[in-house]
């Protein structure tokens, strides 16, 4: 009796020691799933912000790492199963051999797990960089999403304005997929791609934004300009209508060399008027149908008209005016010309007793072209009109030695 007593109290002891093991094994399986939880959250957050070799070779070896750990785990599970420690008839072999194993299987647990937390180590300054880049998401989508609610609510406001802006409203649609992106997130996508996309959205919607807000004062600038060239148009006609009497002076009082080449000006002038009248009629029309392009090319095309065109009536009066003048009294603008040459030459004899010949030959020529445009002005109807031109080019000549002569002194002393 004794003697199976004991062998009882040994069969127990062995029961429990193997019940002990199980509990073991059983802890440091649940502290390694607890630990590739955490490491496979890591892993995670480097592989949406990081592509580097460094973290694609972190997540290769983290896949290998897994592999490890089912088949530890894998040889766990089995070993629990292959023996019931709770059974009435579970003998001390039994018993011995199902500690054996799980003892063998915490050890492959704990291994694993000590390997794992060495890889974690390692992995922390990639989850590090990673955390940094993943922080920079959250803004960037909140900048993107507010840029696209800005826009939205400029569109808003043309629209009450009467500015229908179909085109923005387009290009504001088609950033739809962006946004779409951006809501799925990094996880989906990649920290890379979701900051690529919200700054690509952010900036379109910006654009949007900024073109929306510019159109009332687009309209209004428009419609500024269409009363303005109106209103040089109607001037451009009624002084089209005065060129004929002044044409018509020009003709009875001085030769045909003072007015034949502005016998084009009138019907240039009538030209203008007509296609800036046409011009005009077109800039409405693309203003009405919101057309800023066209409308801005048509008033570009129309103040090029009329400046072209206000150009040339003003030179029929200013010649009438030059030539009456010139009649009137030719020696004022004689004398404002040798005026010219003298201090020309003036400033070339400053400082030498004899000048250079290259300013004294053009100032000589000079002089004889005055007097020879000053002769000129003989008979029944003198050309005023070449004499101007003559004095006009005489001191163009002086003007020139005068700036050479400057010039050239001016690099002497430096």
């Amino acid at each position: 009796m004794a003697a199976g007593s004991a062998r009882w109290r040994r069969g127990e002891g062995v029961r429990a020691d193997a019940q002990a093991a199980k509990d073991a094994a059983a802890q440091a399986f649940y502290e390694l799933d607890t630990v590739q939880r955490d490491v496979q959250l890591s892993v995670q957050e480097v592989a949406a912000a990081d592509n580097s070799p460094g973290a694609r070779r972190a997540i290769a070896d983290f896949a290998a790492l897994g592999s490890r750990i089912d088949e530890v785990s894998s040889a766990y599970i089995s070993a629990l199963d292959a023996h019931d420690l709770d059974a009435e008839d579970l003998d001390a072999g039994t018993a011995a051999r199902a500690r054996q194993q799980l003892e063998q299987s915490r050890q492959q647990l704990v291994a694993v797990k000590t390997e794992l937390e060495r890889f974690a180590g390692f992995l922390q300054p990639l989850v590090a960089a990673a955390e940094a880049r993943l922080a920079q998401v959250t803004p960037a989508v909140e900048r993107a999403k507010q840029a696209w609610l800005a826009a939205s609510n400029a569109l808003d406001a043309a629209r009450a304005a009467r500015l229908s802006a179909d085109d923005l409203a387009r290009r504001l649609a088609a950033l739809g997929p962006m946004l779409a992106l951006l809501g799925e997130g990094a996880g989906k996508h990649g920290v890379q791609t979701v900051l690529r996309t919200a700054a690509e959205a952010q900036s379109s919607a910006e654009a949007i934004r900024a073109e929306a807000e510019k159109l009332p004062e687009q309209a209004r600038e428009i419609d500024q300009r269409l009363a303005s060239l109106r209103t040089r148009t109607q001037a451009l006609e009624t002084r089209a209508a005065n060129i004929a009497p002044t044409l018509s002076e020009l003709r009875r009082r001085f030769s045909a060399a003072c007015w034949q080449d502005l016998q084009h000006v009138p019907e240039q002038a009538e030209s203008a008027v007509r296609n800036a009248q046409a011009r005009l009629a077109e800039a409405a029309k693309a203003r009405d149908e919101q057309r800023w392009a066209d409308a801005t090319t048509a008033l570009t095309t129309i103040r090029t008209l009329l400046t072209t065109a206000d150009g040339a009536v003003a030179t029929v009066n200013d010649r009438l005016h030059s030539l009456n003048e010139a009649q009137r009294a030719p020696e004022a603008e004689i004398e404002r010309t040798r005026f010219a040459l003298r201090d020309a030459q003036r400033l070339a004899m400053a400082g030498r007793s004899a000048p250079d010949p290259r300013h004294a030959a053009p100032l000589d020529a000079a002089v004889v072209r005055l007097d020879r445009a000053a002769e000129a002005l003989t008979g029944r109807h003198p050309d005023y009109w070449q004499f101007l031109t003559e004095m006009a080019a005489v001191r163009e000549v002086a003007a020139r030695v005068v700036q050479a002569i400057r010039e050239e002194r001016g690099g002497g002393a430096r």
